[in-house]
């Protein structure tokens, strides 16, 4: 092997393990941040709210069980109606509220992480990305 190709090996090995160590020093910085706690902490609340659960649960069976009709848009008022009873039962749960609020918070900190990334490398990582990565 030439002296070139080794030289550029190694430095392709180095970066690399510059990347590894700075995307895991993000990582332990987002799992440390407030945002990230909060949503963890309401994530664990919903996940006890046995109340919040069952009515989860009932609104995604009776989304099931229309799922083909609500694809044609065939859905009948009356079933309408009850989808949107059960949607808003447990959209009314406190935990329920508490884990979309630190979803979202969650959300705008990784967007943020993202636009400084994207600032800093001089293009667009969530164009690069693609959808529903940030």
């Amino acid at each position: 092997m030439s002296q070139s190709v080794v030289s550029f090996q190694a430095t392709t090995e180095t970066e690399e393990a510059e990347m590894q160590m700075a995307a895991h020093a993000f990582a332990q910085a987002l799992a440390e941040s407030a945002e990230f706690q909060a949503f963890e902490q309401a994530s664990e609340r919903l996940r006890q709210d046995e109340p919040a659960q069952q009515i989860i649960l009932a609104f995604q069976n009776k989304q099931q069980s229309l799922q083909m009709m609500l694809r044609l848009n065939a859905v009948s008022p009356q079933d309408q109606a009850e989808l949107e009873r059960l949607q808003d039962g447990f959209l009314n749960q406190p935990s329920v509220a508490a884990y979309l609020q630190a979803q979202e918070e969650v959300n705008l900190l990784c967007q943020a992480a993202a636009n400084q990334l994207s600032e800093r490398i001089g293009l667009s990582f969530t164009a690069a990305c693609g959808p529903g990565c940030c």
